[in-house]
């Protein structure tokens, strides 16, 4: 049977949900079978960080001349700092019949929405508002001014809700991994995509 197109798996969510961690638990996972695409920032590097593997770390005039050039899935400017999915990798990836994963901000999951509506959307959410803004000021990463405007963003993010497929809630991140992975493997399992196989199938064989 020829090998189907790869899934688009958007991973989002508001800021201090712990987009990140589960992401990490994912990729930790030997069973996991998703490419990830790497985000570019023009944030600082957080402690522990690595170019090339968190993120790909830029400079505005770096991003802003790749903008220009059209390279981005999308992109947004959040909290000050730019954020944005090359598409090329993401294009070639999927056309070779792999996964590819997105872990990205909620302004750029309304982006990729537009550009790939066939693409899985899986919203993070936090077990409450208060356990959300404990998490951002718990980070200790950034200062007072900077954690305000993430709590007040992450209010607005939460309400964005209904632009996603599913929705997995963080409150133990083993928990919410499995989640993730299950949801992946019922949409491979989805009649319009295995009905449209089969069909081809049907045609060629006439």
């Amino acid at each position: 049977m020829e090998k189907e197109k790869g899934l688009l798996i958007v991973l989002s969510g508001p800021s201090g949900v712990g987009k990140g961690t589960v992401r990490k638990a994912i990729f930790d996972d030997p069973a996991t079978d998703f490419e990830y695409s790497i985000s570019m920032t023009t944030r600082n590097k957080r402690e522990g960080e690595v170019d090339g593997v968190d993120y790909f770390f830029k400079t505005r005039e770096e991003f802003e001349a790749l903008i220009k050039a059209d390279a981005f899935i999308e992109y947004a400017e959040y909290v000050g700092n730019y954020y944005g999915t090359p598409v090329q990798y993401v294009r070639d990836t999927m056309d070779a019949g792999k996964d590819v994963f997105l872990e990205i901000e909620v302004q750029g999951a309304r982006q990729v929405r537009k550009k790939f509506p066939e693409a899985l959307f899986i919203f993070l959410a936090p077990p409450t508002l208060e356990h959300l803004e404990q998490r951002l000021i718990g980070r200790g990463t950034e200062s007072q001014e900077v954690i305000q405007n993430r709590i007040n963003e992450a209010r607005k993010e939460v309400e964005m809700m209904n632009l996603y497929d599913y929705v997995v809630i963080n409150d133990e991140v083993s928990v919410a991994k499995e989640k993730v992975q299950t949801i992946v493997e019922a949409e491979h399992l989805k009649r319009e995509r295995i009905e449209a196989r089969f069909r081809k199938m049907i045609l060629e064989a006439k």
